[in-house]
């Protein structure tokens, strides 16, 4: 739901990015600029002094470019609203509803161009095809990330998670447990999965939920399959990607996705629907976005700044009020700086959720290339 997101997201064990950024002087559109002075070549915020002298080369920078941040999207209205006001630095959103490789074709087309984004949000695979478009940069707490969710010379850091989930209106549907009660006849013709699971995360994350729900593993997803081949022949699988539109009209009473989605709709159809969110215990699957900075950044700077506030408290519990789960939310429980009350509102899960690396990814996408069409015509 919101912006679509292709299938290039948040497996990252296997993957090495480069991440810094770039910079030069702001310069007019047409002109080009050139990485000059110490913020286009930082690794850390102790190369320009602290974080005083990069707060103060930021604010004389006074804007960043980001793109492809939704206000709706796991919080990021908010937390651009907030850098703003904390730092005084303007913030340009460009293409909102843009995708991971929209992200990508902008930096390139636009370098050397004062609008070039300065950072980006990116899905794995991307990223990975993009390498050269990134620097190493490690933000203060970067040693408090696990060393599985980060390059280990700051070239690439993962962000935050999202947990596949159900979301459904209870009072159309009995409250699902497992991904097996869904082929159950309360279920027919109400169940929608976001997206082709050939194109997009949420959709091929949601395969892969309900294979471990029926014995499959990150390396085997044909049970995730066969789940959905039962599902459409019970007449139970809608042929309708779900939106926030659609759950609020109630055409799509059951909703496979992200639980950040999911979560989301329970406030916002708070007193119209009775929207309720589920992450099965027997399958839960999990998948990171990771952050970079664009090398030729024009605000080098600001960039940096805009990645050290991201991983602070403050903005790690800025995502985790959109229902995000911040890269360092067990960080802050056991330090006592988490939002207890946005944690609160995440669906409870039980063990560790499977984050599939990307040989994992690879192989169990390259089946569903294959195989989902056949199964599910």
């Amino acid at each position: 739901m919101h912006r679509f997101r292709p299938l290039v997201v948040m497996s990252v064990a296997s993957v090495s990015l480069l991440m810094a950024a770039a910079c030069g002087t702001p310069a007019a559109p047409p002109k080009s600029t050139t990485p000059t002075g110490s913020a286009a070549t930082a690794t850390s915020a102790a190369d320009l002094g602290g974080m005083d002298k990069l707060v103060e080369a930021a604010k004389k920078e006074g804007k960043l470019n980001v793109i492809a941040l939704p206000p709706d999207w796991a919080n990021y209205g908010e937390i651009i609203k907030a850098f703003e006001a904390k730092y005084s630095i303007k913030i340009d959103s460009a293409q909102p509803d843009a995708n991971s490789q929209d992200e990508i074709n902008a930096a390139n087309q636009l370098k050397g161009q004062d609008r070039a984004p300065d950072v980006f949000d990116l899905g794995a695979n991307v990223a990975i095809a993009n390498t050269s478009l990134f620097a190493p940069y490690k933000v203060t707490a970067f040693n408090d990330i696990p060393s599985n969710l980060k390059d280990a010379e700051g070239k690439w850091v993962s962000d935050y998670a999202g947990y596949m989930s159900i979301g459904y209106d209870a009072a159309k549907v009995p409250a699902p447990t497992t991904v097996a009660d869904l082929l159950k006849p309360e279920y027919k013709g109400k169940v929608a999965l976001n997206g082709d699971p050939t194109q997009a995360s949420a959709g091929f994350h949601g395969v892969m939920m309900t294979s471990l729900g029926n014995g499959g593993s990150p390396d085997d997803i044909v049970p995730g399959v066969e789940f959905f081949k039962k599902l459409k022949a019970a007449g139970n699988l809608l042929p309708v990607d779900p939106t926030p539109a659609t759950i609020a009209s109630g055409q799509t009473p059951v909703v496979i996705d992200w639980d950040y989605l999911n979560v989301a709709q329970t406030d916002a159809l708070k007193g119209k629907i009775d929207w309720k969110v589920v992450v099965p215990q027997n399958a839960v699957v999990g998948a990171y976005y990771i952050q970079a900075i664009n090398k030729d950044a024009p605000h080098p700077a600001a960039a940096r700044l805009w990645q050290e506030f991201l991983y602070s408290p403050e903005g790690q519990n800025l995502w985790l009020k959109g229902y995000a789960r911040p890269v360092l939310l067990d960080v802050m429980t056991r330090n006592g700086t988490v939002d207890k009350a946005a944690a609160g509102k995440l669906p409870p899960t039980t063990g560790t959720a499977v984050v599939l690396t990307q040989d994992q990814l690879k192989k169990v996408q390259d089946y569903l290339k294959e195989n989902w069409a056949k199964a599910i015509g």
